[in-house]
């Protein structure tokens, strides 16, 4: 791959710079006409927006990344990221293209009147965006046009915000002033940005940081993965399941065991709920109480048990509290019973689980259940897993599930990047599922038939997963499918 040399930055307002970083935009607005081919790196800078305050110059749903990259700017060293080539340069003094140019950028129309009223005309740049290797720290300079850098940099172009496709397709929808595709998706997300303005709850924040970031890998923005634990901090108290199911009295600083165990019964209500399951809240934990029962996919009653082990008399008191509780005998005997808590049952209590049909399992095991549904929200079928709740101490039968999910999951993922390479490689933007089966019959992880290769198609193609597009033809053989977005399966 070429190496090439830059030796010179060009000086941009900081969101502008994280607008072309994200991939929701491909043009600047230089103040002087430049030659396409000319290399850059980006530097950030706090430059006015055209005497407009930041919340008109920029549309509703950039706004709070915009002061983001505004902050950061408040530091002892400038951080450059980036680095662009100038694919083309065009000169715009037409005020009716304002509005649909608006649109395809991160800029209010009045931003864009409002610099067209001030230079008279707007020149256009058309930038292809690279990421650097390692970001460059530098010292804060002068806001200047261009800045000379400490010392050249070389660089290469592995590392496109944009693939050649994404690019070339946005770059001519822009130069033909063509309307979004998806606008109803885009005043979606702005709606969303919006709104999170707003108090929220932790499961409202949750949910709409999954709805937003899903949005965003639709749109081919390249803001963040699906929410998940590493770029959620809502998702925080998931890394405390195991901990607070291991805690003893003497590293509770201070708790009551009665304390401990009932922030264990939280955690563990608020984790089944996170995977799908209804709590009936009428069911009350706490002394002489039924820990918890679960209403729906399936009846589900259980005991947590905080603490270093857990005691023998448990399966009873779970067997006890579950027919008073549920007062109907026949429902116990088929409702799943579960118990929660560390370290391995005694011999006494794996004997009584299994002749009453209990499931046990660990804090861990049910930390890494929740850490998979976070990540990959709705990778955890509850009916499924249900054939895993076996009798006795379950956790390797557990595990065995999280790794056939994971197996399907980077099926998926292999099946993606099939579609995309495929069509890279014949530069056609659809294909029909035997040339995709062709493509993937070249290294497969698995044995599949065109009607199974296809089927999985159609799953990554619903509306609720959006990897892989789909036109439907009469016959399934002539349904066409494209390239939406990337699954990135990462097993820890």
């Amino acid at each position: 791959m070429n190496q090439l040399p830059i030796a010179t930055a060009f000086c941009l307002p900081a969101p502008d710079i994280e607008a072309l970083n994200q991939g929701r935009n491909i043009l600047v607005m230089p103040r002087i006409f430049m030659n396409p081919g000319r290399l850059f790196a980006l530097y950030p800078t706090d430059i006015e927006f055209n005497s407009l305050p930041l919340e008109q110059y920029y549309r509703p749903g950039f706004i709070s990344i915009a002061q983001q990259s505004l902050a950061e700017l408040n530091q002892n060293k400038v951080k450059i990221k980036v680095w662009a080539k100038c694919e083309l340069c065009q000169t715009l003094d037409e005020p009716e293209e304002l509005e649909t140019l608006s649109k395809l950028t991160v800029w209010t129309a009045e931003a864009l009147h409002k610099t067209l009223e001030q230079r008279g005309r707007i020149f256009l740049a058309y930038f292809r965006v690279y990421r650097l290797p390692q970001p460059l720290e530098i010292d804060p300079v002068s806001n200047s046009r261009f800045i000379c850098l400490p010392a050249s940099i070389t660089v290469d172009e592995s590392q496109a915000i944009l693939d050649s496709n994404q690019f070339e397709h946005l770059y001519r929808k822009i130069l033909n002033r063509q309307p979004p595709e998806h606008p109803e998706l885009e005043e979606l997300e702005t709606a969303i940005a919006q709104f999170q303005t707003n108090p929220l709850s932790q499961e409202e924040q949750l949910g709409l940081n999954l709805l937003k970031a899903n949005i965003h890998q639709f749109l081919g923005w390249k803001t963040s993965k699906p929410a998940n634990l590493t770029d959620d901090s809502s998702l925080n108290w998931i890394n405390e399941i195991a901990a607070l199911g291991n805690r003893s009295k003497e590293l509770d600083e201070g708790k009551s065991n009665y304390q401990a165990g009932t922030d264990f019964e939280n955690i563990v209500k608020q984790s089944l709920e996170f995977l799908g399951f209804t709590i009936d809240y009428a069911h009350k934990g706490g002394a002489g109480g039924l820990d918890l029962f679960c209403s729906q996919p399936y009846p589900l009653v259980g005991e947590c048990k905080a603490g270093r082990k857990i005691p023998n008399d448990t399966a009873v008191q779970l067997l006890n509290l579950g027919t008073l509780r549920l007062n109907d005998e026949k429902l116990l005997k088929d409702t799943t019973k579960l118990i929660i808590g560390p370290g391995e049952p005694t011999q006494q209590l794996n004997k009584a689980a299994k002749v009453h049909g209990m499931t046990i399992i660990n804090p861990e095991t049910l930390e890494k259940l929740v850490k998979l549904q976070a990540q990959y929200p709705g990778s955890v079928d509850l009916i499924e897993l249900k054939n895993y709740l076996q009798k006795g101490q379950v956790d390797d039968r557990i595990d065995e599930y999280i790794k056939i999910v994971f197996n399907r999951l980077k099926l998926r993922s292999h099946i993606i990047q099939v579609v995309k390479k495929y069509l890279n490689n014949a530069q056609v933007s659809e294909a029909t599922v035997s040339g995709i089966h062709g493509s993937y019959c070249a290294n497969p992880p698995q044995p599949l038939s065109e009607w199974q290769l296809y089927e999985i198609l159609i799953e990554l193609s619903s509306p609720l997963a959006g990897y892989i597009g789909r036109k439907k033809a009469e016959d399934w053989r002539n349904d066409r499918f494209y390239f939406l977005r990337e699954l990135t399966v990462d097993q820890t």
